[in-house]
């Protein structure tokens, strides 16, 4: 088998089948008949989509993720499901690890294929962590590409710090009034006023690295003389680091409550989809580095990449501290960036980096 050219024969079909996450339905069926192909064993669940499946022999176990989901976007004014995440990417070059493997399978431990679903939705490792995912696991590797302002064309990093993010979604329950009689209600207009205001007043060290900003604000309706009482907003919260996003909603909690004392509103908030920031083992990093070096020469070597971005991939860590993780990143001239509608990469990135990674299962 030309194992390169059966990378890119995958990669061509996940992206020309993409699926949103938690119905990824199709995509979990071909990774299960590539697998039944290749006679690797592997287990489905009733409830969820996905599989983990897994090779060679012995007690310790080294696991490998990689995401199966697909964004839901406007393309060509057109609302659909798209691989701008390189997801697709993702999945070919972890089963273009698998063949290299399978070549010479592991004796002295099993290696263990996560193809997760849901990471656009920030929880689907949770899910595979319950489904036992990491049982047993010593080593966790992750692949992804990295856009071109962080990674050159044909290098590879040997660990992506990502950084953690959490959303606020609201309510603001005022009191409607006439425009002509302002004193008889509650403006919830002047309220989202107060809480962009407290936001930007939010200051912590400048060695950190952070963010939040209002991304939603929803009042007042046709009826231009009616001051609305109600409305909705959120808050994108970003941080390199875990605990420096934890003060932030800290912060963010005692502002909400306070300005509902000086404005008399009620307001109704929630956390959602916490992604938490990357703990990266050296020991982990140091694996991938020497593989890189070994498959592709020190000279493609590149530093470890620190990104705003945020991935699910982190969980694994968060839930089992034991596990020693790393993800790799691979430079393939990606453009115009990752979630772009129209992103592309230099396709040809897939099959060097499952090499790289199979060494990195190997070594691990």
């Amino acid at each position: 088998m030309d194992i390169n050219k059966q990378i890119v024969e995958w990669f061509r079909y996940f992206h020309a089948h993409p699926e949103v996450s938690w119905k990824e339905y199709g995509t979990t069926n071909k990774i299960a008949e590539i697998l039944d192909e290749l006679g690797v064993g592997y287990r489905r669940f009733p409830d969820v989509t996905g599989l983990i499946a897994e090779i060679g022999e012995g007690e310790v176990v080294t696991a490998v993720r990689a995401d199966i989901d697909a964004l839901w976007q406007e393309v060509d004014d057109v609302m659909q499901a798209n691989h701008s995440c390189g997801h697709d990417a993702n999945i070919s070059m972890v089963l273009g690890a698998l063949l290299h493997l399978l070549e010479d399978p592991p004796k002295d431990k099993k290696i263990r294929f996560i193809f997760q679903p849901a990471e656009e939705k920030g929880n689907g490792s949770l899910a595979m962590i319950e489904k036992g995912a990491l049982d047993g696991v010593g080593f966790l590797f992750g692949v992804h590409l990295r856009p071109k302002e962080e990674l050159r064309d044909g290098y590879f990093a040997p660990s992506i710090h990502h950084g953690a993010g959490i959303y606020m979604e609201g309510k603001i329950k005022g009191m409607d009034a006439h425009g002509a009689r302002p004193h008889q209600g509650k403006n919830s207009i002047d309220v989202l006023m107060a809480i962009h205001s407290y936001i930007r007043s939010i200051y912590l060290s400048p060695f950190e690295s952070y963010s939040a900003k209002l991304t939603k604000l929803i009042a007042g309706g046709e009826n231009l003389n009616i001051i609305p009482g109600n409305a909705e907003f959120a808050i994108d919260v970003r941080a390199q680091k875990n605990e420096v996003l934890e003060e932030i909603q800290k912060r963010l909690g005692e502002g909400i409550e306070g300005i509902e004392k000086v404005y008399g509103v009620k307001i109704d908030y929630a956390w959602t989809d916490h992604t938490p920031g990357a703990v990266v083992s050296a020991e982990a990093e140091d694996i991938i580095r020497k593989a890189i070096g070994s498959i592709a020469g020190e000279r493609v070597l590149a530093q470890p990449v620190i990104t705003s971005g945020s991935d699910d991939f982190h969980f694994y860590t968060i839930k089992h501290p034991e596990v020693k993780a790393a993800m790799m990143g691979v430079g393939a001239d990606l453009s115009p960036g990752l979630h772009h509608p129209r992103m592309t990469f230099n396709i040809s990135a897939l099959s060097q980096a499952a090499k790289i990674l199979a060494e990195t299962l190997r070594r691990a």
